[in-house]
């Protein structure tokens, strides 16, 4: 059946979106309705086998990203990382780092707006300037957030083959309210083959992340699992 995009009705009406979220600030697993309401966005990825694609967003960081890709390595496993212009300028070494390791980086934009709240040039721009440094047909928006006329002229920016990543799984790492267990258990509960998981490699998800991802990764590799980039 298909579906049509009906992502600019949503992105005028936000209060819309918190009221059918039931009061939550997120999802923990990305519900059926959303997908369909922004059906040209990837939101995870269609395969029989039994593999799973973490990402990993904001870096790169001194201490996080290392972290990640230590674990990433001990367990053969391969990711995605939604980076930070900023950041990547901050840390060239380590975003070499994660390319020369063999993951996919993606932009996540300069500087981390949100794109409900900021104007179309100024959001654009802003992903044009983290564009110059990392070079990646793949974008994440921050938070989720991006207008349909964003949406639109994207390809303009980064290219024709351009992709919006975003994601079946939300960890909550970045959420000081939740334990570090609950944020194991968002994944491990809701996590399918084919699924997009989301953590941060940032300072402030760092406490969480460094809990859970070991114990993911411990966790699906013994049933089977293998984990891919994009």
């Amino acid at each position: 059946m298909a579906y049509t995009d009906r992502s600019e009705d949503l992105n005028k009406y936000p209060f819309f979106l918190r009221l059918l979220s039931l009061g939550k600030q997120y999802f923990v697993k990305t519900p059926w309705w959303l997908k369909q309401f922004y059906s040209s966005y990837t939101w995870d990825i269609k395969t029989e086998e039994k593999s799973i694609y973490l990402s990993f967003d904001d870096g790169p960081h001194p201490i996080a990203t290392p972290f990640v890709l230590d674990v990433l390595k001990k367990y053969n496993a391969k990711a995605s990382f939604f980076c930070i212009g900023n950041q990547v300028i901050q840390f060239p070494e380590i975003y070499q780092r994660i390319i020369h390791e063999g993951h996919t980086v993606g932009n996540h934009s300069q500087t981390h707006p949100n794109g409900w709240r900021t104007r179309d040039e100024n959001y654009l721009d802003d992903i044009r300037l983290a564009h110059a440094n990392i070079g990646s047909a793949l974008f994440r928006p921050p938070y989720g957030r991006i207008k349909r006329s964003q949406a639109k002229k994207l390809k303009e920016i980064i290219g024709e083959d351009s992709q919006i990543i975003m994601w079946s799984v939300l960890s909550g790492d970045f959420d000081s309210r939740i334990s570090k267990q609950k944020c194991v258990e968002n994944v491990t509960r809701h996590v399918s083959a084919g699924s997009i998981v989301v953590f941060h490699d940032s300072e402030k998800a760092y406490p969480h992340l460094r809990y859970a991802l070991p114990l993911v990764l411990e966790y699906f590799c013994q049933k089977g699992y293998s984990f891919k980039k994009i």
